[in-house]
C-alpha cells in the first residue's frame, strides 16, 4: 500500500491541475510497499523542465539537473526532486549517458532504472505500475536488474557496488542471472572513482545482512579494496582464534551495532595481520605489531575513497588501540582515553567485545573480566573528572607562557605535565604543576 505523505500532495495537485502526468518512483515506492517510511520522494513526469519549472515558477528551486531532465522543487525547506520521463543513451564514460531524450510514457522512463524493486511508480491516477515485476521481486526478496545484467552494468559499474550493497541493507539475495553478471564483470568496478563508492560501501556495511554480503562477495570487494585479498587465505594457527583473518572479521559483524565508525573500523581492525604474520618453531602464528599496519592500511584505503578528515581519524584511532591490553589499568585507560576521547573510548570497548567473541574460546573468561575491569574503571574516570586530557589540567599555555615559554616549548610542556598527571607522578594542582616546571621536574625542550 502506498500513502503519499501530505507534504507531497502539492507535487501531484500543481502537475495534474496543470494537465500532466506524475509519479512517485525509485526507492521510495520500494520502501513503502515494504512497510517502511521512506526518508525521501522522487518523482517522474511527462512535463519537460522549462514545464516543471513554469508549473512551480512560485517556489524556489535549482535545474542543475536540467541536462538530465531533473529539477529540484524547495518547499518548507525541503527539497524534491522531479525528473521528466527519459530514456538514456550510450554510455561511454560507464558513469553518464551520453545524451538523454526525453519519452513519452513512464514505462519507457522505467526501463532505464538499475533494479527491478527501485523500478516502479506509483500514481494517485493509476496507482502502481510495475512493468518489471518489481513488486513480485519484493515479495520474493530478490535483487534484479531490469533488463540485461550485462547492459545496466556496462551502462555504469557503481551498479554492481549498488546491487550487493541492497542485498546487505535489505537482506535480499541476488538473482543468479545479476549474480553472475556481477562477478563476470566486477573487474569494471576500477573505473569506477573511489569517492563515487564511499557511501555505497559505509551502507554495505552497516547492512543487517553484511556478513553474507562479505562472504560471498569479498572477490568482488577486492577489485576496490585490494589489501583485503592478502587475508582470505590467511589463517590463525594460535589458540585464540579459530577463523581466517578474513572470516574472523565477517563474525565480528554479528555483534555489531549497526554504526559506520564501528562497522568500518571492525573491517580494518585487521587488515594488517597477513603483512606481519609470523611463525615460530611450534608452529603458532603471531602477528605483533598488526595493529599499527592495520592503522596505515585503513587510513590509506579511507583516504583514497574520499572520506572526511573526522571519519578517518575517528576509525584509525579505533583501529589502533583496537588490541590494547590496558596493562596499567587505570593509567592505561587514561592514556587511551586522552586519544580517543569518551565517545570513541565507549566505541572502543564495543568493539573490544565484537573482537573477543569473533575468537576461539580461550582465555575467554579472563578477556570478559578484563573487560568489565577496563569499563569499571572508564567509568570511575569519567564520572570522578579526573585528567585524561590538556583541558583538564589546573593549568594552560597562558600560565606556561608566564614562566618565560614561548611558542613550541608551551605544547611541549603541557603535554608533558598531562603524562606525569595521567601516571598518577604529579597532583593535577596549579600550584604543583607550576613548581614541577619551575624545579625542571617535566621534560622540556632545548
Amino acid at each position: 500500500m502506498i500513502k503519499i505523505p501530505d507534504k507531497c500532495n502539492f507535487i501531484f495537485d500543481k502537475l495534474e491541475n496543470s494537465g500532466f502526468e506524475v509519479y512517485a518512483v525509485g526507492g521510495c515506492v520500494r520502501d513503502s510497499l515494504m512497510g517502511k517510511e521512506p526518508q525521501d520522494w522522487d518523482f517522474t513526469t511527462n512535463a519537460t523542465p522549462n514545464e516543471i519549472c513554469k508549473v512551480f515558477e512560485n517556489y524556489k528551486f535549482y535545474d542543475v539537473g536540467r541536462k538530465y531532465g531533473t529539477i529540484s522543487i524547495v518547499n518548507n525547506k525541503e527539497t524534491y526532486e522531479i525528473t521528466t520521463f527519459r530514456g538514456d543513451g550510450s554510455y561511454s564514460d560507464a558513469r553518464h549517458p551520453d545524451s538523454v531524450f526525453f519519452c513519452s510514457n513512464v514505462e519507457e522512463d522505467l526501463s532505464r532504472r538499475d533494479f527491478t524493486v527501485n523500478s516502479i511508480a506509483y500514481s494517485r491516477k493509476r496507482g502502481i505500475v510495475d512493468p518489471f515485476g518489481g513488486v513480485k521481486d519484493i515479495q520474493k526478496k530478490i535483487i534484479r536488474c531490469t533488463g540485461e545484467p550485462v547492459s545496466r552494468f556496462s551502462e555504469d559499474a557503481l551498479r554492481i557496488m549498488r546491487a550487493i550493497r541492497f542485498s546487505s541493507v535489505l537482506a535480499f539475495s541476488v538473482d543468479n542471472t545479476t549474480k553472475e553478471a556481477i562477478f563476470k564483470h566486477k573487474d569494471s568496478l576500477t573505473f569506477v572513482h573511489p569517492n563515487r563508492m564511499n557511501k555505497e560501501f559505509v551502507k554495505l556495511l552497516t547492512g543487517q545482512n553484511v556478513t553474507e554480503v562479505l562472504s560471498e562477495y569479498a572477490e568482488v570487494l577486492a577489485v576496490i579494496i585490494p589489501e583485503i585479498k592478502p587475508m582470505f587465505d590467511c589463517a590463525q594457527n594460535n589458540p585464540h582464534h579459530k577463523y581466517s583473518v578474513w572470516n574472523h572479521t565477517i563474525k565480528t559483524f554479528e555483534y555489531a551495532p549497526k554504526d559506520e565508525v564501528i562497522r568500518l573500523a571492525l573491517f580494518f581492525h585487521d587488515i594488517g595481520k597477513p603483512y606481519v604474520k609470523t611463525t615460530d618453531k611450534k608452529g603458532i602464528d603471531h602477528f605483533k605489531t598488526h595493529q599499527i599496519k592495520s592503522t596505515e592500511i585503513a587510513e590509506c584505503v579511507m583516504r583514497r575513497f574520499g572520506f572526511s578528515v573526522s571519519l578517518i581519524r575517528d576509525v584509525t584511532l579505533l583501529v589502533k588501540f583496537h588490541d590494547e591490553r590496558f596493562r596499567n589499568k587505570s593509567v592505561s585507560v587514561k592514556s587511551v582515553l586522552k586519544e580517543t576521547g569518551t565517545d570513541l573510548f565507549y566505541k572502543l570497548l564495543i568493539i573490544a567485545k565484537c573482537d573477543m567473541f569473533a575468537q576461539s574460546n580461550f582465555k575467554r573468561e579472563e578477556k570478559i573480566l578484563l573487560l568489565k575491569e577496563v569499563e569499571a574503571i572508564f567509568e570511575m574516570v569519567t564520572s570522578e573528572n579526573q585528567c585524561y586530557s590538556l583541558s583538564q589540567l589546573e593549568v594552560n599555555g597562558n600560565d606556561i607562557m608566564n614562566l618565560g615559554y614561548t611558542g613550541e616549548e608551551i605544547g611541549h610542556i603541557l603535554n608533558a605535565l598531562l603524562k606525569a598527571v595521567i601516571e598518577d607522578k604529579i597532583q593535577n594542582k596549579k600550584e604543583v604543576l607550576l613548581n614541577a616546571v619551575v624545579e625542571g621536574n617535566v621534560i622540556c625542550p632545548n
